[in-house]
């Protein structure tokens, strides 16, 4: 069994779990801009819960490839609004908070978030890992080359696998030092990687299972899945789903995702094919 610990709630996530999207930008690559308002805000979250979702993931900085960048002041004002508003409305709601910055994780913490969901794993913010072991909440430490603005000008692995394998036991390993005690990994499909690496690592990620920590997956209407088929984003629910029972018979535990009703069905799906063997 893998459980993570979330405000005192062991979750089994050996049997998957969904990750709904809030994004609360103005500028994501999918739906951004789209939940701005309270009401809006508020409609959008009932529905992931009432769809399945068990955690929900608070994004104020888009980290698109190219995407602007914003100050620590301006992320903080984009996210405790929402974080109280969500806390006030919604009992026991787990909150995961998308931020490479410490003093936000820390903050957001504070304010009713349980989980922190570093898309730079502690590259961008020297202070992350000792923040995480003192906040004692769960850390998915995601695999990005490069930064947001730059990631995606020309990445190069020798092996994208074997690397990212080697990157991740050796930052599991630093996270432990501090007394981190719930990791989850996320190897980053687009966040400095080709197409051809994101689907190399999609191949291979049961391989990712013998870290022994939780494995986080994030393929929901991204480029490698609408460039192919020469559709966009808005139009790449199917390839998502694919995608994601790909995953899933991979090894995901946790799908991340901007249609949750979808990926509880991938779910609930493959947890037949498992359980009717």
């Amino acid at each position: 069994m893998k459980t993570i610990n979330c405000n005192g709630t062991l979750i089994d996530v050996s049997s998957p779990k969904v990750m709904g999207i809030l994004n609360i930008t103005p500028d994501s690559f999918f739906d951004g801009g789209n939940y701005l308002t309270n009401e809006a805000i508020l409609t959008r979250v009932q529905k992931m819960i009432d769809e399945g979702a068990t955690f929900i993931d608070i994004g104020a900085y888009s980290s698109r490839p190219g995407a602007s960048h914003i100050s620590e002041e301006e992320e903080l004002k984009r996210l405790l609004p929402v974080l109280k508003l969500l806390t006030s409305t919604f009992k026991d709601l787990l909150i995961s908070v998308d931020t490479f910055r410490s003093n936000i994780a820390q903050k957001c913490v504070e304010n009713g978030a349980c989980i922190i969901n570093d898309i730079s794993l502690g590259a961008l913010d020297k202070n992350m890992f000792s923040t995480i072991a003192k906040l004692q909440v769960p850390y998915i430490a995601m695999h990005m080359q490069g930064t947001p603005q730059h990631m995606q000008h020309n990445p190069t692995y020798q092996n994208v696998v074997t690397e990212l394998l080697y990157y991740f036991s050796k930052k599991i390993s630093e996270l432990r030092t501090f007394g981190v005690n719930d990791i989850v990994i996320d190897v980053g499909f687009g966040f400095g990687k080709t197409v051809a690496h994101n689907y190399q690592l999609l191949h291979h990620l049961n391989l990712f299972k013998t870290l022994d920590v939780p494995l986080l997956v994030g393929l929901s209407r991204k480029s490698m899945l609408y460039k192919p088929l020469k559709i966009t984003a808005q139009e790449a629910l199917n390839a998502t789903t694919t995608a994601n029972t790909i995953a899933l018979l991979n090894g995901a535990n946790i799908l991340r995702v901007h249609d949750v009703k979808q990926a509880v069905e991938a779910v609930t799906i493959v947890k037949m094919l498992n359980t009717n063997l």
